[in-house]
């Protein structure tokens, strides 16, 4: 493929599988719909300093995620599309960085160097994290590319003659990244570049550079999130000891750290997170080990990813609490080291056979994925099929064949380039049909927006609105109200109705059937099925009720 097709093809893939469908699937709890009502909230409230959930005090991030997704509600409306845009887009800049960061240091004659950018920025677009993660309203996308942009400038101050004004200039960027990275997460900021700048420098012997080069980042990001760091203080003076020990320490070293996990979690589903590249790692690795040592530039840059993979990796395994979009700022210099890796491997051998053998090994891998998928579908698992709709099933059947069908087609083609970028365009069908066969089961279970548009005008009217701690943000959202009450838990919300001037949101079993019976027609109660089912001897029957399945939610108006 030349070196234009290469790019279209590319830039088709992200449209396809990360920007065109984004509003075709409802949000989903419980982190879609956080994402989408606190900046709401903060639009309709005009309160742009202190984030808050159901007009209580939410201290679990920083402001900036919140700022980007409200700016695109303000630009595209309140809709699925502009809830998780920020989140495609920012995978589609990392994966812009990745390609200039490979592109400057692959400047050779020929088409060689560009392939090798754009091979790097198609490993990160077709892993299964990046796009599991990329189509999701999560900050953690924002947050790894404001990280790989901070990262990106430091290596090319690195780069750049000492103590000129180009250096200075990326060091600058550098600090403004991270700043921005601080202001989406917190102090992991600072630790995942410094675990991954430290190492390098060690490892080029610029002991001098380890302080010489660090003054001007870290002034300039605390410049950057000074202003708001301290307007937060002063209208909520508790931010930020909440926010560092709960978030920080806590969830870091605690016994009963939140989604604990043990610390071989990341190192049990990397495999899973890195598909399909996974299946050619052992190619990667003989030509990453083969160009560690070769031309001098290239070598540094995969010197420098290797420290920027190695290091948050281990350090986010010590930690005690654990989710998979946790390590996604490991994956842009993944992408790097496997493109130059597999074009080293390819370069020498085109018939490589730990090559040919990941593309056999992936198809059959996803081969049998596909007669699990039939059996299932066709017969159930414990009385449970994925679609009820025959369509979605035979769209499935179609993304897993494609990328069986393209495993093939790389595994026959002789041209080394060509069969490497044929192998990353293999998910590229499978991930644009994932936004529309998400299964029934799934959507039942994680996605009320349906049972909420039905009746979101017989709401309306209704001044009293109860929900439970799972259900709270989509209630929020979908009804575009801050008023709601929570019964019997309050979860994540807990803090947050601490402070006196929450009111009584938080209601107890018999405060709950008072209310209702003082406020006859006046009350709806939206939640999941199964607490649903645990009050209803407690309350009175409503007067109508729907729900969105067995398993999903149930709404009850009086």
């Amino acid at each position: 493929m030349n070196g234009k097709g290469a790019h279209a093809a590319l830039l088709l893939f992200f449209l396809l599988a990360y920007l065109l469908p984004l509003g075709a699937r409802d949000l989903v709890l419980p982190d879609e719909t956080r994402y989408a009502e606190i900046p709401r909230e903060m639009i309709a409230s005009g309160d742009w300093i202190v984030p808050r959930l159901n007009g209580l005090r939410y201290f679990e991030k920083p402001v900036l995620g919140y700022w980007v997704h409200a700016a695109s509600q303000l630009v595209f409306g309140e809709n699925n599309f502009a809830v998780r845009l920020p989140s495609a887009l920012a995978v589609g800049l990392s994966a812009l960085l990745i390609y200039g960061l490979a592109r400057r240091v692959s400047r050779r004659k020929g088409a060689d160097g560009d392939a090798t950018a754009v091979l790097a920025a198609l490993v990160f677009l077709s892993a299964f994290e990046v796009f599991g993660v990329g189509n999701t309203a999560v900050l953690d996308n924002l947050f790894s590319f404001f990280l790989t942009a901070c990262l990106t400038a430091f290596y090319f101050a690195s780069e750049a003659p000492p103590k000129t004004a180009k250096e200075s200039g990326f060091l600058l960027l550098a600090g403004l990244f991270c700043g921005l990275a601080f202001l989406t997460k917190g102090f992991l900021a600072f630790a995942v570049p410094v675990l991954s700048l430290a190492p390098y420098l060690v490892w080029q012997r610029r002991y001098g550079d380890l302080l010489r080069m660090s003054w001007l980042p870290i002034l300039t990001a605390v410049v950057v999130a000074l202003p708001w760091s301290i307007a937060i203080h002063l209208k909520e003076p508790d931010f930020w000891r909440f926010f560092f020990w709960h978030e920080h320490i806590r969830r870091f070293a605690a016994q009963n750290a939140q989604h604990k996990e043990s610390f071989w979690f990341f190192f049990v589903l990397a495999p899973a997170m890195f598909i399909p590249w996974t299946f050619v790692l052992p190619a990667a690795a003989s030509g990453i080990k083969e160009r560690l040592f070769q031309r001098e530039t290239q070598s540094r840059l995969l010197r420098f990813c290797l420290c920027w993979l190695i290091g948050p990796f281990l350090f986010l395994s010590l930690s005690n609490g654990k989710l998979l979009t946790y390590i996604l700022p490991c994956f842009p210099p993944f992408a790097i080291l496997t493109a130059f890796g597999l074009f080293q491997a390819l370069a020498k051998n085109k018939s490589n056979r730990w090559f040919q053998g990941g593309l056999v090994v992936g198809a059959l891998v996803f081969g049998l994925i596909l007669v699990a998928f039939l059996y299932v579908q066709l017969f159930g698992f414990n009385g449970l099929h994925p679609y009820q709709q025959s369509w979605k099933a035979l769209m499935v059947v179609n993304g897993l064949s494609f990328f069986i069908l393209l495993c093939f087609w790389a595994l026959k083609s002789r041209e080394g380039k060509n069969k490497i970028f044929i192998f990353g365009m293999a998910p590229l069908l499978l991930f644009f049909l994932v936004h529309f066969t998400i299964p029934d089961q799934t959507i039942e279970a994680k996605s009320p927006g349906r049972l909420l548009e039905r009746h979101v005008y017989a709401v309306f009217n209704s001044p009293i609105l109860i929900s439970d701690e799972n259900s709270i943000s989509a209630v929020c959202w979908y009804l575009r109200r801050s008023d709601v009450y929570l019964l019997e838990g309050a979860g994540e919300l807990n803090y947050g109705l601490t402070y006196k001037d929450a009111g009584r949101k938080l209601l107890d079993m018999k405060s709950a059937a008072k209310l209702i019976q003082g406020n006859p027609g006046k009350t709806v109660i939206m939640a999941r099925g199964k607490n649903i089912a645990r009050w209803r001897n407690q309350l009175s029957q409503p007067v109508f009720q729907d729900q969105s399945g067995p398993s999903g939610y149930v709404l009850w108006k009086y």
